[in-house]
């Protein structure tokens, strides 16, 4: 399946407002991975997937999960993390994607975890800042992602949690091992500040 029928195959599973979204991610992934240092080829064919199941009914979300040995626990969680993993299975069984840093950086866009690759980042937060979102802090998100991608992430992370707990809802572990695996990332990569001496 070329790009052409890949973009076909996937715009006629969603409503002309998600496919916005995800021309958005698409533009907006490309970006991030040229500024960042990863393949630009790669975050454009998963940003065209990363919402593949979306628009499936739940229960068919669900059966894949059940059905294909994916992670089951993710059933006891917002149902909205469903179709990352789902899609990513029916990225590779209908789709042909055999690389597994595309179907991981479809498999964690909406819980991310702990050790992400680049290119996971990059569509994470692609899928959170594109142009057509908005929301309270997507603009300093934004403005982050101009210099820093992990920090840009943790940011997003951290509204993400803030917004579960105020409802009242679970939060995914993937989701705090993957925030607090950034805030690993961000004081490794920080320079370490010289011991006064006495």
């Amino acid at each position: 399946m070329d790009r052409k029928q890949l973009i076909e195959a996937v715009k006629s599973q969603m409503p002309a407002k998600r496919w916005e979204h995800t021309l958005g991610v698409m533009e907006t992934s490309v970006i991030l991975a040229r500024r960042y240092g990863c393949d630009p080829e790669k975050a454009y064919t998963a940003a065209i997937l990363h919402d593949v199941c979306k628009f499936w009914p739940v229960q068919e979300q669900a059966k894949v999960i059940r059905e294909n040995n994916l992670p089951q626990d993710l059933l006891d969680y917002d149902k909205e993390l469903w179709h990352a993993h789902a899609g990513a299975f029916i990225a590779k069984r209908n789709y042909g994607i055999g690389d597994e840093e595309i179907l991981d950086a479809i498999r964690y866009h909406t819980s991310g975890r702990q050790g992400m690759s680049l290119l996971e980042k990059v569509v994470c937060l692609a899928d959170y800042i594109e142009p057509g979102r908005d929301f309270p802090g997507v603009h300093n998100i934004r403005e982050i992602a101009e210099h820093n991608v992990e920090k840009a992430l943790l940011y997003a992370f951290d509204g993400t949690i803030r917004f579960l707990l105020d409802k009242g809802r679970k939060v995914y572990p993937l989701t705090i091992h993957a925030r607090n695996g950034l805030v690993d990332e961000i004081k490794l990569s920080e320079p370490v500040e010289p011991e006064l001496q006495n």
